[in-house]
């Protein structure tokens, strides 16, 4: 705990490298866990992919729980 999933349009390697280590700074600066507890994935979604793939299946069902939508704090 915490696993951390990440879906987003494509990106290089090293791009999802940095991004992995900011996310996992953030969560031993503010989580208070060890760092073997995190694990973190990516997942790669074609542009054409997003609506039916992340946003229908996963976004909409699940609007009451997210922190920011569409780039807007929700809290």
């Amino acid at each position: 705990m915490p696993y951390i999933a990440v879906k987003a349009y494509p990106k290089d390697e090293a791009v999802k490298q940095k991004v992995a280590e900011e996310i996992n700074a953030v969560f031993l600066k503010y989580w208070g866990c060890a760092p073997e507890a995190i694990s973190i994935s990516f997942e790669s979604v074609e542009p054409a992919d997003w609506q039916k793939t992340v946003v229908e299946p996963q976004i909409l069902p699940n609007a009451d729980k997210m922190l920011i939508l569409d780039g807007q704090k929700q809290y």
